[in-house]
C-alpha cells in the first residue's frame, strides 16, 4: 500500500519475482531459437527472424495460460498467493512479448513490398468464409488491443479513478481476448502444421483453463451452500479454537457476503471478507502490525475500525460480535463501511 501513486512500489519480493521472470523469459527465447536452429539444419533451415517470431508467440501463449490459471490455483492452495500478488507484473510482461511478436511479424512478412507493412499483412487474406483463408491476423490484433487496454490500466491510479467495479469488468475482457488468441492460432499457424500434436496442445490448454475455473467455482459454491442458517439475531459463527491468534476465519452467510472473523490481541472482531481494493479474500490473510492484511495485494484494515490505517481511506463493512464461553457469535446485519465496533474480549479461562 502507498498513499501516493508510484510507477512500481518496489520491494525485495517484487525484485526477486521480476528477476526470476526476466531470466525465465530470456532463457525460453534463447532455448527455443537454439533448438530450432539445431533441429532445422540446412538446407531446410528456418530463418532466424521466423524462429524469434515463433519463440515470442509460443511464449506469449504459455504465459497467458499460466496467468489465467493463477486465480483458480489460489482458491486451492496458498502457495499460489505470491504469484497472484504480482500477477500484474506477469500480465504486463506478457503484453510486451505479445506486442513484440506482432510487430516483428508485421515487419518480416509485410515489410518487403511497396505497401505499408501493417496493411500488407492484414489484407493478405480476405476470405472470412474460408478456414484456410481466414484473416487470422485481425483476431490477433483485436486481442492485442484488449491486452493493451488491460496493461495500460493495470496501475492502481486507474483502479481508483475508474472505480473497482468498472475496472474489474474491464479486466474480465481477458477471457474475450483469450478466445481471440485461440482462434488466431487455430486459424493461422496451425493451418500449416501437419502434426496433430499442436492442435492437441491447444485443446488441452483450453480444457485446462475451463476445468480449473469450473473446479474453483464449484468449490466456492459448495462452501457457500454449506453455510449455517442465520435466522436469529445472533448466530454461532465459530469457536475460539477454530482461529489462531493474529489470523482470521472465513464464515459464509446465506444470501449475504462472506465475513472474516479476526482474532487479535485477546479479542475478536468481524469484518467483510471482501477487500475494497480488488475483492480479495481478507479472511485468508493474517494480522500484521495490528491490521488484517489482504493476501492478494497487501491492503490492510484495522479489524475494529473497518478501515485502513491513516493516511489510507479504504473502508469495509463491520459486524457486531461477542464471545460467550468458547463460542463466537455474530449479528448477521452488516454495519456501514468504516463503522467502529468494540472488539469482543476473550476471557482468560476461555482462551486456555
Amino acid at each position: 500500500m502507498t498513499h501516493a501513486y508510484q510507477w512500481v512500489q518496489w520491494n525485495r519480493h517484487k525484485r526477486v519475482y521480476d528477476f526470476v521472470l526476466a531470466l525465465a523469459v530470456v532463457g525460453y527465447l534463447a532455448a527455443f531459437v537454439a533448438v530450432g536452429m539445431i533441429t532445422h539444419p540446412p538446407p531446410g533451415e528456418i530463418a532466424p527472424p521466423v524462429l524469434v517470431i515463433r519463440a515470442l508467440g509460443t511464449l506469449a501463449i504459455l504465459l497467458l495460460h499460466f496467468i489465467l490459471l493463477i486465480g483458480p490455483l489460489a482458491r486451492f492452495t496458498t502457495l499460489a498467493a505470491p504469484l497472484l500478488y504480482n500477477r500484474r507484473h506477469l500480465g504486463v510482461t506478457f503484453f510486451v512479448i505479445a506486442l513484440l511478436h506482432g510487430l516483428l511479424s508485421i515487419v518480416f512478412y509485410g515489410g518487403f513490398g511497396v505497401r505499408n507493412p501493417a496493411s500488407a499483412v492484414l489484407s493478405a487474406y480476405g476470405s472470412f468464409g474460408s478456414v484456410s483463408g481466414f484473416p487470422f491476423e485481425i483476431l490477433g490484433l483485436l486481442a492485442l488491443v484488449i491486452f493493451f487496454v488491460m496493461a495500460a490500466t493495470s496501475h492502481d491510479f486507474w483502479l481508483t479513478n475508474l472505480g473497482a467495479r468498472f475496472w474489474k469488468t474491464l479486466h474480465m475482457l481477458v477471457y474475450v481476448a483469450y478466445g481471440l488468441v485461440m482462434l488466431h492460432v487455430a486459424l493461422g499457424a496451425l493451418q500449416s502444421e501437419p502434426s496433430v500434436l499442436y492442435p492437441a496442445m491447444l485443446v488441452f490448454g483450453a480444457v485446462l483453463i475451463a476445468g480449473a475455473h469450473l473446479a474453483a467455482g464449484w468449490r466456492e459454491w459448495r462452501r457457500d451452500a454449506g453455510a449455517p442458517h442465520a435466522d436469529t439475531e445472533w448466530f454461532h459463527a465459530a469457536d475460539l479454537d477454530d482461529i489462531e491468534d493474529n489470523a482470521a476465519k472465513v464464515v459464509c452467510l446465506p444470501g449475504r457476503e462472506r465475513v472474516a472473523i479476526v482474532r487479535h490481541g485477546g479479542a475478536v472482531s468481524a469484518v467483510s471478507n471482501v477487500c475494497a481494493h480488488q475483492g480479495g479474500p481478507l479472511g485468508e490473510g493474517r494480522v500484521i502490525d495490528g491490521c488484517l492484511t489482504c493476501p492478494w495485494h497487501g491492503y490492510q484494515y484495522l479489524p475494529a475500525e473497518g478501515q485502513s490505517p491513516p493516511p489510507f481511506t479504504e473502508t469495509i463493512p463491520t459486524y457486531d460480535v461477542r464471545v460467550e464461553g468458547t463460542r463466537i457469535l455474530i449479528k448477521p446485519g452488516a454495519n456501514p463501511p468504516g463503522t467502529r465496533v468494540e472488539p469482543a474480549k476473550i476471557n482468560a479461562e476461555d482462551d486456555a
